[in-house]
């Protein structure tokens, strides 16, 4: 089901985009003219199509926005065929989250959920909040070291309970499942599923759940970018 917030033309003209790119012929042909503006004659050569099949693929590039084809300043009987690179943005997939105060939650408190917090605060400039649904008493060793080998610090954060009706910022994401699964969060909530580092206590296992918390945080910040 397409998510509410999301404009409907702009998921079909998106999906037309990839269905025009699905071809590995016009694939090859937008990876050429990401580089270079190239003349029918020039494609022909390099995909090894006659004329009326990669005619057929230019028109359908054209058709969904991807191409656009000029005649040569020099040779007017010549044409040349150009990637309109916009057309490109948003081919990744992901609705566009507005960027602000972020709140984060696990069942404890004590790892995913304060790593997620300040990897939040540094990467985005705003504020990040983290709490438990059952909240132990300290930050977990392991995350604490683990922050501090990313060049973060949660060696002052104390653990804390979700309450029932505190006011909650507009962006609210559970990192773990339980949580998750525990409450009755709104649909505009975000749900990342990330193991517990805790029961393997390992540095491995605490520095991977920061290199993934990293990834889904840059992708958010990712789409941002891409939407301004």
């Amino acid at each position: 089901m397409v998510h509410r917030m999301t404009d409907l033309a702009s998921i079909e003209a998106r999906a037309a985009r990839h269905a025009a790119l699905g071809d590995p012929i016009r694939l090859a042909i937008v990876d050429e003219l990401a580089v270079s503006d190239r003349a029918p004659i020039e494609l022909r050569g390099l995909v090894g199509l006659e004329s009326n099949l990669l005619a057929h693929h230019l028109d359908v590039l054209e058709e969904v926005g991807l191409i656009s084809r000029s005649r040569s300043s020099g040779d007017g009987r010549r044409r040349y065929v150009h990637l309109i690179r916009a057309a490109l943005d948003g081919l990744t997939p992901g609705r566009h989250i507005p960027i602000g105060p972020a709140l984060f939650i696990c069942t404890a408190n004590s790892a995913r959920s304060q790593l997620a917090a300040a990897l939040w605060r540094e990467l985005s400039g705003e504020s990040g909040d983290s709490a438990g649904t059952h909240p132990v008493d300290r930050v977990n060793p392991g995350a604490v070291a683990a922050a501090s080998r990313a060049g973060l610090d949660v060696a002052g954060a104390t653990p804390r309970e979700l309450t029932d009706g505190e006011r909650l910022p507009g962006l609210v994401v559970t990192v773990c499942d339980r949580a998750h699964e525990e409450l009755a969060g709104d649909e505009t909530w975000l749900h990342w599923s990330i193991p517990d580092p805790v029961p393997l206590g390992t540095k491995t296992a605490f520095d991977a759940t920061v290199a993934e918390l990293r990834d889904r945080i840059e992708s958010i910040l990712d789409e941002r970018d891409l939407a301004s």
